[in-house]
């Protein structure tokens, strides 16, 4: 897969607080690529590089193979939705979505046949005079959308854009994105610190920490197969363990409760609705949690069990980095 955008060595720092460290990025055509991280870990701060709206002080970016580094937002072939929606409240719906082609210049009679194409495909047709003020949150961010789309360009960025959602209607928006994203062949590039979205949303990802990159991969790979310990404690719960002299990565519903294996006692039993989280105290002096449906009877605090995971099932880490670095943005 060509790469749409290739992020190569990026640095950005503010004073000496060093926000993004080097990154390198590779986001194919047509793809749907999350960068995933807790907050001040730089994810952010390499999306506005993308958009042009920060200059890094190293490095290139580029867009279908052409350097975009000091190209200014306006002309790089990008839209970008932010979290706040950003909408005109004096505009109605439609007259938000057709500002960019309005400025563009285009045609009223083919603006309004733009406009009202890309509002049926965020299923908003008729919905086009009404004003920003007189929608639901998801409605909005769906107005948003379409504002950004409506002029196809290359590439979208999306910077937390389900933040203020409530829980359902985010996990409705996850899916509504994604199908849209397939319908339209674009290319996405999300920003979120909810590891849910990134594994349910993304064809890849790439998890943040400290300014740097530490894996790149498909949700899949990244949560099975965490390249660090920041990665198997970030993406999901993982269970970090010494044996043989190296550390491991052993995710909980990996981890079987059977007649053989290492012993250990049941510290207490999380009831988390369609399953159980067993915490469990080890001989050597770890503290495990296994993830079990619940669809029988859990074992009892204090009670004697056996722990057992396949050998495939654990996975080499790295250790954490301990050098102490600065707080990103």
């Amino acid at each position: 897969m060509a790469a749409e955008v290739s992020v190569e060595g990026c640095r950005k720092a503010y004073g000496e607080v060093v926000a993004v460290d080097g990154v390198d990025l590779k986001v194919g055509a047509g793809e749907f690529f999350t960068l995933l991280g807790p907050s001040g870990s730089g994810k952010t701060t390499t999306l506005r590089m993308i958009a042009g709206f920060e200059q890094p002080d190293a490095g290139r970016i580029t867009l279908g193979g052409a350097d975009i580094t000091r190209v200014p937002p306006y002309a790089r072939d990008v839209n970008t939705v932010f979290q706040d929606y950003a909408l005109f409240p004096h505009m109605t719906v439609a007259e938000n979505v057709g500002y960019g082609l309005k400025v563009k210049g285009v045609a009223r009679a083919d603006r309004r046949r733009q406009v009202d194409e890309v509002l049926r495909m965020v299923r908003l047709d008729g919905y086009g005079d009404r004003k920003p003020v007189q929608l639901s949150g998801g409605q909005r961010q769906r107005v948003a959308l379409a504002r950004s789309i409506v002029n196809r360009p290359k590439v979208l960025l999306l910077d937390e854009p389900l933040g203020a959602l409530d829980l359902k209607l985010r996990q409705e928006m996850q899916v509504f994105l994604k199908s849209l994203q397939r319908e339209l062949g674009m290319t996405f590039i999300y920003v979120t610190h909810d590891q849910e979205e990134a594994l349910t949303m993304s064809d890849h990802l790439a998890v943040f920490n400290e300014g740097r990159i530490e894996q790149v991969g498909s949700p899949e790979n990244v949560y099975r197969a965490p390249a660090t310990e920041f990665v198997a404690g970030f993406v999901g719960t993982s269970n970090i363990l010494e044996r043989d002299g190296r550390r491991i990565s052993v995710r909980p519903e990996r981890i079987e409760l059977n007649g053989h294996g290492e012993s250990a006692t049941v510290f207490d039993v999380v009831f988390v609705g369609a399953f159980i989280r067993v915490l469990l105290d080890t001989e050597r002096g770890e503290r495990l949690t296994v993830v079990r449906p619940n669809d029988g009877t859990p074992p009892a605090k204090g009670e004697r069990v056996h722990v057992a995971w396949r050998a495939e099932d654990a996975y080499e880490i790295q250790p954490p980095d301990t050098t102490d670095k600065q707080e990103v943005r």
